[in-house]
């Protein structure tokens, strides 16, 4: 029996090797896993708290034993009882390893806590909501002219509104008649009547003239991030944004993985499902907390996703998702109530709303984008690229619009990056490097000053630097290759080879050195060999995605492209172009369209007729499957070449000099990204 046991920490992707009986916190402190603790140790401030998993985890590769952590002990009893724990939650500072284990730090027990970067994006929506309240007038009973309450407040709502077909659930005809006597026959009704309804419902009374808002929640559930806005449905106003990690990555970081999940471990998808809804609902609770609300005034909830977190959330087994023909469920759009999906902290009558489909792979998400966006309007021809860890892909214009995904990865969230982390206070966000010194300035989450600039040292002394989200890699790689310190075929060059010391060996390979606080306790950060795969594999799908669909449109150049989601946010168009993650065009032809998906679902919350558009849109997307395509490969290898192999990309060539360098793959024990080696 072996006297250790790998570690492995979600979401940042950290693992190690570590005795038994070795504390969790003290493991996450050696892998500097951020995992809050104030109290030493010793049981008190519950802020350590982590999530083991337990079962087959296919994407690391270990089975996750019952008896892998230690048994639970008084002081998590006693912090239970006192204070209370969430259902399967330990204290990492009292739980031990005792055996190969998945620990998820959630977000509260993070110390930098997750920057969410899908913001609500500025847009004009014409109002017409499915929910709304109208103010009646209800007769009253009269003996001589016997009816019921509910009866009286359906003819109130034809005559006064021009409002038929009224239907109610039981426990609104419970609440009723107390409410028309309260409001002496005077109420505010609260109505919902979806694209697909034949009926109006009665979502909600109260007694006379009510002046509290509507409020409405665009939700896009990501497999590594939930977005959410909350909107005034009277106005469409957001009146609050906010996010947290998809639990679900402690199950899988990419969709295969919890697809896996859920075939190796019975009742695996159940449990995804729960993890998901009880997100959304907390998060419910939390935005409209934000906003000076209560949840429940929360009626209805519009959902966009990809089609793995849509069987997920939906309670739908996603194991037809991980074979071909990758058939879904069902793809059309959905209306239910929110009770049946355990979503609780909303109006107790609330709507969901699941935009549909577009087929295996390409899910609602891009859906909403397409509702955003409107390529199929576009006189010019269009790339939408929505890039997550799944990049969701549309080509087209007034003539035709096709689509794909693309299995990109973790790597552009910060994730499989050797000192990567999500975006958080105290990451590097931006890099430049110098192409003479070859130095770096950089960026940090939380500060507007570079690392050169006067002040930088101050202003980032409360969070520190702790290492590199997504946009920090891509903006470093690119700035490698633009100094020289980065060959065509992604290999690092040594330091002779680059003329600095900051590339340093690191096994067979090297590494460039981007900074060092370890003299002040914190960490070294280097972009290593490993690093540089992970973003060509990621790009280079991206790209092959893109490419197969131009082959399809049967053309070699794009008119323009747009950027969705926080990816386009946050990354410089040019730096996107040098590492080959899009096309070749005009920089000043590269926008960003910010989280079209959010924005999607905010319009179908805000307008129902534009659901119906979407759902006839849908039907005229063609869908390029990349797993089938034999051409997919291809275009993948090429795109391994930081730009391209063989795409020329004229425009970027106008614009800036790739340095022709070449190191040599005897020297850095790689063989041109062909080959994986370890280092």
């Amino acid at each position: 029996m072996s006297d250790d046991a790998l570690v492995i920490f979600t979401p940042s992707g950290k693992r190690g090797r570590f005795a038994l009986g070795t504390p969790v916190l003290t493991a996450a402190r050696q892998l500097g896993v951020d995992l809050d603790s104030v109290c030493g140790g010793r049981g008190i401030c519950s802020k350590c708290q982590i999530t083991p998993g337990y079962g087959e985890f296919p994407k690391h590769g270990v089975t996750v034993d019952e008896d892998a952590l230690s048994e639970w002990n008084a002081v998590e009893d006693r912090y239970k009882r006192i204070r209370g724990l969430p259902p399967g939650r330990r204290l990492g500072c009292q739980a031990k390893v005792l055996g190969d284990v998945v620990i998820d730090v959630p977000p509260e027990s993070q110390v930098h806590k997750q920057v969410i970067r899908k913001s609500a994006t500025e847009r004009h929506i014409e109002m017409d909501p499915a929910t709304h309240a109208v103010y009646v007038e209800v007769q009253e009973p009269d003996m001589h002219e016997p009816s019921g309450d509910f009866e009286r407040l359906k003819q109130a709502l034809a005559q006064q509104w021009q409002v038929d077909d009224v239907v109610a659930d039981l426990s609104l005809l419970r609440r009723l008649q107390p409410v028309l006597r309260k409001g002496d026959w005077k109420a505010t009704v609260v109505l919902h009547k979806g694209n697909h309804d034949r009926a109006t419902r009665v979502l909600d009374v109260f007694p006379g003239f009510h002046e509290a808002p509507l409020l409405g929640l665009a939700v896009d559930l990501g497999s590594t991030t939930i977005a959410a806005h909350l909107c005034d449905l009277a106005d469409g106003k957001v009146l609050a944004s906010a996010g947290l990690m998809n639990p679900q990555i402690r199950f899988g970081e990419d969709l295969m993985s919890r697809v896996s999940y859920a075939m190796m471990n019975p009742g695996g998808d159940v449990e995804m499902t729960r993890a998901v809804r009880e997100a959304i609902n907390s998060l419910a609770a939390t935005i409209a907390k934000d906003a000076g609300h209560d949840a429940s005034a929360i009626y209805e909830l519009v959902l966009v996703c990809n089609p793995v977190m849509h069987h997920l959330f939906l309670g739908i087994d996603p194991v037809e998702l991980g074979q071909a023909p990758f058939a879904l469920a069902l793809n059309e759009s959905l209306s239910l109530d929110a009770r049946d999906l355990d979503l609780g902290n909303l109006n107790r009558s609330a709507r969901v709303y699941v935009l549909p489909c577009i087929a295996g792979h390409v899910g609602a998400d891009c859906a909403a984008v397409a509702l955003s966006e409107e390529p199929q309007k576009s006189k010019d021809m269009v790339l939408i690229v929505d890039v997550g860890t799944n990049a969701e892909i549309l080509l087209g214009n007034e003539t035709r619009v096709l689509a794909c995904s693309s299995p990109t990865g973790p790597a552009f969230e910060g994730a499989q990056i050797s000192s990567g982390q999500r975006a958080a206070p105290g990451a590097i966000e931006r890099v430049e490097i110098d192409p003479v010194t070859k130095e770096p300035r950089f960026r940090v989450i939380g500060s507007d000053l570079w690392s050169d600039e006067p002040g930088f040292a101050a202003a980032t002394a409360s969070t520190g630097i702790t290492g590199i989200c997504g946009s920090g890699i891509i903006e470093a790689v690119a700035e490698m290759r633009l100094a020289g310190l980065l060959d065509a075929r992604g290999l690092i060059g040594g330091p002779e080879q680059t003329g600095t010391a900051r590339c340093e060996p690191h096994g067979r390979t090297f590494g460039y050195l981007l900074h060092d606080s370890s003299a002040e306790g914190g960490p070294r950060i280097s972009v290593l060999q490993g690093d540089i795969r992970a973003i060509q594999l990621a790009k280079s799908a991206l790209y092959a995605g893109a490419r197969l669909l131009m082959d399809e449109m049967n053309i070699d150049t794009v008119d323009r492209v747009t950027l969705a989601g926080a990816f386009g946010a946050h990354i410089s168009p040019k730096h996107a172009m040098v590492l080959g993650m899009i096309p070749d065009v005009p920089l000043e032809k590269v926008t960003s369209a910010g989280n079209a998906a959010g924005t999607g679902a905010r319009i179908a919350l805000c307008n129902v007729a534009a659901r119906n558009q979407i759902e006839a849109t849908v039907h005229d997307i063609h869908k390029v499957e990349t797993a089938i395509e034999p051409r997919f490969q291809e275009h993948f290898v090429n795109a391994n070449a930081i730009p391209h192999a063989v795409d020329p990309f004229p425009n970027l060539h106008g614009i800036v000099t790739l340095p022709e360098v070449s190191f040599n793959p005897k020297n850095s024990g790689d063989d041109g990204g062909r080959r994986r080696r370890r280092g």
